[in-house]
């Protein structure tokens, strides 16, 4: 889904591709934005014992991150919400929008911070807990940087039902999205099955089909869409009222 030119270091497209250099994969690079300089080092002694991934610099705001992704054009961006300067809200909203390949996973606090749902609508990829295990740290990058999966789909969708049920009641009668119509059938069961949380194996297993055909669906409705990755599809799906919250005690 990424197509870039080759960039310091070898670019964001080639990593995730699994670009080879010198007959190995290269490294998943990630840029580590936080201002607290303790925690910036943690993050750092985690990822550097991992050979998959390669820490390519720090920010202690969010302007330094956006300058340090149009300089480095790193993977993955690990993204804290409350800094100086410039918040890691509008940081990420500022890194999504330039159109780079670099994705943005938010650092937050609580799993249903407000801070990561706005994370999301700006153009993050994932969010995670700033006590992440440093297991689970590594595999998001990774499942982040293939473009391929999302973090926690499930929980994603949970962050999203309790902030759209947050908001004023639906009176249905919203319009609906005239880009919905350009979906087929499938491409359409697909983008709710997405917003279920749903992976790409559970998705071909409901509906009999071919993981690579599951794939090519994802794909299509990315691009009539004009979203990002699958955690976009579940925020517009909700925020469109395509899917509506199920039962608060879900």
């Amino acid at each position: 889904m990424k197509d870039d030119g080759d960039g310091p270091a070898v670019g964001a497209a080639g990593r995730a591709a699994g670009t080879a250099v010198g007959g190995t994969a290269a490294p998943v690079s990630v840029l580590l934005v936080d201002d607290q300089p303790l925690l910036r080092m943690g993050y750092r002694l985690i990822l550097e014992g991992e050979a998959s991934i390669s820490v390519v610099g720090e920010a202690c705001d969010g302007a330094q991150a956006v300058a340090q992704v149009a300089a480095l054009r790193p993977d993955v961006v690990l993204m804290d919400v409350r800094m100086p300067v410039l918040d890691g809200i509008e940081a990420t909203r500022k890194i999504t929008a330039d159109g780079a390949c670099t994705r943005v996973i938010i650092l937050t606090t609580f799993d249903l911070d407000e801070y990561a749902f706005a994370g999301l609508r700006a153009g993050a990829s994932a969010f995670l807990l700033k006590d992440v295990a440093p297991a689970e740290l590594v595999r998001a990058i990774q499942l982040v940087a293939s473009g391929d999966a999302v973090v926690a789909p499930r929980v994603t969708q949970r962050l999203i039902e309790n902030f759209v049920r947050s908001r004023a009641p639906r009176n249905g009668q919203e319009s609906r999205d005239p880009l919905l119509a350009e979906l087929t059938r499938r491409e359409t069961e697909v983008l709710e099955a997405i917003a279920e949380g749903l992976s790409n194996s559970e998705i071909a297993h409901k509906f009999f089909l071919s993981e690579a055909t599951v794939k090519t669906h994802v794909r299509r409705v990315l691009t009539k869409l004009h979203l990002r990755d699958r955690v976009q599809v579940v925020v517009y799906a909700y925020e469109t009222g395509l899917v509506v919250p199920s039962n608060p005690d879900y």
